[in-house]
């Protein structure tokens, strides 16, 4: 009997449950490590989605809200959960909270909340389009208006930002882009452009590093349609403006150029505004009131040929040196009736071509001076970093 009962005894022992016996409650393993893209310390460029990662464990919850408007920012997994990355825009300027957790059979749960602060709007710039779309919806652009992108800020990294620069037309017409200066790069073809043409033009600059810690602010894009051609030529030597319709001469009026002090740049010119009256006040180049040569009046029919102060507009005080000699501080001179005829026809683009009129040629940033730089020259652009 009693070796009945020892050996009942083994086997009931033999039975229990003990250390690595596959019954046994397992230790829990590590926690899983969750990180967050964008968490660290320096400021997330919000054109870089949020990107939160799990190792050892899936993501099982990830909420994502902006601290300032409470709006969720929508997202999804990645494979196996691994990854969840955002996909509604971000914003500059702005805070997101990033709450996530992963709870998986056999690991202990994990949670992580942090917060993701994007570059302030203050270290941004506008690529902004001229002439703005709205302003030539109605009449189009002329044949000399090169495309525009005017930046808020200056920009160092030209190269890069042109690479992200896209500009098609309809018909072709290939053309080139040329830094005017740090906040202004212009895209014109080798010769006007043809009327009818359709220009889309594009920047592709959110998030992009312009350079000197400042990034693009938004993209931008325009439409724009070629009217047809209108061209003015105005020779200092005959003191005569003669104007070209689609390539047919419809008109001819005697006009006054700059005097040989104040001589007019030579060269297209292309009209960027029109106004119905400014006030011309020599005080703008240094001529002010007391001094010798000072004026300010008010003048009519103003078409703006250059930034410097050069317009064609209405002179009725120099209608009898009109046509046989040049009087004027730059613009061109003409009736009031041979200028009303001007303003009514000329609109944003239209070309105005200045030859002997003994002054030097229209600066290429001097709005606008772009075709006088030799195609050549242009064509090979000037974009070296």
């Amino acid at each position: 009997m009693a070796v009945a009962l020892l050996s009942t005894l083994l086997v009931l022992s033999g039975c229990a449950g003990g250390p690595g016996s596959g019954n046994a409650s397992p230790s829990p393993r590590p926690a899983a490590v969750i990180t967050v893209d964008g968490a660290a310390t320096t400021l997330h460029n919000p054109a870089t989605p949020i990107v939160v990662r799990a190792a050892g464990d899936p993501l099982s919850k990830v909420v994502v809200t902006s601290v300032g408007t409470g709006k969720a920012v929508t997202g999804a997994f990645g494979p196996n959960n691994t990854t969840w990355t955002s996909s509604s825009p971000l914003g500059f300027g702005a805070r997101y909270t990033v709450e996530a957790q992963s709870v998986g059979q056999g690991f202990l749960p994990s949670t992580k909340t942090v917060t993701v602060t994007t570059i302030p709007s203050s270290k941004t710039a506008y690529a902004n389009v001229v002439p703005a779309p709205d302003l030539v919806s109605s009449t189009g652009i002329g044949v000399g208006q090169p495309m525009v992108f005017q930046f808020t800020k200056p920009v160092v990294n030209k190269a890069a930002v042109q690479k992200q620069l896209v500009i098609t037309t309809d018909p072709p017409q290939p053309g080139a882009w040329y830094w005017v200066d740090d906040q202004d790069v212009h895209y014109r073809a080798e010769t006007y452009w043809q009327p009818g043409t359709r220009i889309h033009i594009e920047a592709h600059v959110f998030g992009l590093d312009l350079g000197n810690g400042i990034y693009g602010a938004e993209n931008d894009e325009a439409d724009y349609t070629v009217h047809d051609s209108w061209i003015a030529k105005a020779d200092g030597s005959t003191e005569t403006l003669t104007v070209y319709h689609d390539g047919a001469e419809v008109n001819s009026m005697p006009m006054s150029l700059g005097s040989p002090g104040h001589p007019s740049h030579e060269g297209p010119h292309v009209i960027s505004a029109k106004q119905p009256s400014i006030v011309m006040d020599s005080c703008t180049y240094g001529v002010c009131q007391g001094d010798p040569g000072y004026y300010s009046e008010t003048v009519y029919l103003d078409l703006r040929i250059s930034n410097d102060g050069e317009f064609v507009h209405s002179a009725p005080w120099s209608v009898g040196q009109q046509g046989s000699s040049n009087v004027s501080h730059g613009c061109v001179n003409l009736s009031p009736a041979n200028a009303q005829w001007m303003y009514d026809h000329f609109n944003i683009g239209d070309v105005v071509e200045v030859t002997n009129s003994g002054g030097p040629a229209l600066p290429v940033w001097d709005t606008y001076g772009d075709w006088d730089v030799p195609w050549s020259t242009w064509q090979a652009g000037n974009a070296t970093n």
